[in-house]
């Protein structure tokens, strides 16, 4: 039985609540830095204060809009990501940012494309999966097509390159295959060789290397590769159970490298202390626990891969932007959903969670 007319509006309220948050502490930790760089302390809560709104417009019209209409858009939008991660090579349009191919300018607009093939990915794999489950145990139905279609945007994303964004893609996409019934032999034959490739790819890059050793052991250069972290340390440990106050950090000031986004987690935690970020983490574990219970009432297949593969998406990268930050794993440059300074993440983000709250507003009782 479907119950129509009823949205989740603790997930709704819980999504508002991580935005609200995040305008104020982009300001927070932008301010002085934009007054200093650009001659204007408001540089970046103008811009993500655009963003929000635009996001915003998306997350209510794909509420309004009925999942199972995407469906039938699913190859389409597929081939829009997979053509979007190409064009960040092309001379024109694609920019290199610190040697990182992942952005594309367009009528003096830039995006990350690789935030938006995420979600098409997701979209078209729960269509595919929904659509072959009755053949899913199949080598040939069920694991090699969305094996491939995934290990095609891995190696896009790798050539930008990112390693953790490929390795996140990897992670949602086999536990969305797994949860649709993939035999567990042909996962774990992934994985077996994902672990050594990984290595290997680590190995063969010394920045790679630095941030692995870094990791290890901040201390054993302080003032070089383990100077960040490091000030993330002394950030969540100055803040103490409340914190130093909204704006009065020191970490953010130029000791931090993009506090507004990357290390925005040590923003909060040195301005609102223990009791802030339990606030946070608390919030995206809402999201997480609403996210999932949306997918095991789903009215159909297509609706229960796609609440799982986009709550994956977003709890996935806010556990390891707080993992990076608290120095449990190695740094990688990763926004926290809805509260990081960035319009590509943020916009696809609420994109994400409108057809979340549309899949909660057909769920079964």
């Amino acid at each position: 039985m479907k119950r129509k007319g009823t949205y989740d509006y603790t997930l709704f309220f819980t999504i508002l609540s991580l935005l609200g948050i995040g305008l104020v502490m982009v300001y927070s930790s932008s301010s002085v830095m934009a007054l200093k760089r650009f001659d204007d302390s408001y540089l970046f809560i103008k811009k993500q204060a655009l963003f929000s709104l635009i996001g915003i417009a998306f997350m209510v019209i794909y509420s309004l809009t009925p999942y199972q209409y995407l469906r039938k858009l699913s190859l389409p939008v597929l081939i829009l990501g997979l053509m979007s991660l190409l064009m960040v090579w092309m001379p024109s349009i694609g920019t290199e940012i610190r040697g990182s191919s992942r952005w594309i300018k367009i009528f003096n607009l830039s995006f990350q494309p690789s935030e938006f093939a995420k979600l098409a990915l997701i979209l078209f794999l729960a269509h595919s999966l929904a659509k072959n489950h009755q053949n899913i145990k199949t080598f040939t139905m069920g694991f090699f097509p969305h094996f491939i279609i995934t290990l095609f945007f891995i190696l896009l994303i790798l050539k930008e390159p990112d390693l953790g964004t490929s390795l996140n893609i990897l992670v949602i996409s086999l536990t969305m295959m797994f949860v649709a019934g993939v035999r567990v032999r042909y996962l774990l034959g992934v994985f077996s060789l994902a672990i050594p490739l990984t290595v290997f790819l680590i190995m063969g890059e010394q920045y790679r290397i630095r941030r692995i050793l870094t990791f290890l052991n901040p201390w054993e250069d302080p003032l070089g590769r383990g100077f960040h972290i490091i000030h993330s340390f002394l950030a969540m440990g100055s803040g103490g159970w409340c914190g130093v106050g909204l704006g009065d950090g020191r970490q953010k000031l130029f000791y931090l490298p993009e506090p507004h986004t990357d290390f925005i987690l040590s923003v909060i935690g040195e301005e609102f202390g223990l009791v802030g970020v339990i606030i946070i983490i608390s919030l995206f574990l809402i999201l997480i626990v609403k996210g999932i219970g949306i997918a095991l009432r789903a009215p159909d297949l297509f609706g229960s891969y796609l609440a799982l593969g986009i709550t994956l998406l977003i709890g996935l990268q806010a556990f390891i932007h707080a993992g990076v930050v608290m120095g449990l794993m190695p740094t990688k440059g990763l926004t926290l959903p809805f509260i990081s300074y960035g319009g590509s993440s943020l916009i696809s983000g609420l994109v994400s969670m409108g057809i979340l709250l549309n899949i909660s507003y057909q769920r079964r009782t």
